[in-house]
């Protein structure tokens, strides 16, 4: 598996910077095989909630869409197909690059446990 990472910038009409991370894993058809093969598209592998009771009504209904919105979420299927993050300073950015490498290497993991069942594996130490 290669992690891809792109970030960028780009300025809103009224000059506010918004930080994109593009995200992506290159992956070799035996990790493709076996995501598929114990089902693990699903898994989230970064999640950050903004937690909001929303409140009632129709106000609380457009408060919990919009908290909604800055739910930051990475599962398997996106980092197979790519994903773009927004972000509002390049701190966050960097924290969510850090996470999302983070658990990479944890999924690496499990992709490389995944392979080796029914087989030996040999450690040197």
């Amino acid at each position: 598996m290669k992690l891809l990472l792109r970030r960028e910038q780009k300025s809103g009409f009224t000059g506010k910077v918004t930080f994109t991370l593009a995200v992506r894993a290159e992956l070799t058809e035996e990790e493709k095989s076996n995501i598929k093969k114990y089902k693990l598209a699903e898994t989230m592998l970064y999640e950050r909630d903004k937690m909001s009771d929303g409140g009632s009504g129709l106000l609380g209904l457009a408060s919990r869409m919009a908290f909604k919105m800055l739910n930051i979420s990475v599962s398997v299927k996106d980092l197979a197909d790519g994903k773009t993050i927004e972000v509002k300073d390049i701190v966050e950015m960097l924290a969510v690059e850090d996470q999302i490498k983070e658990a990479c290497q944890t999924f690496k993991a499990v992709l490389t446990a995944a392979a080796h069942f029914g087989g030996e594996e040999v450690i040197e130490i």
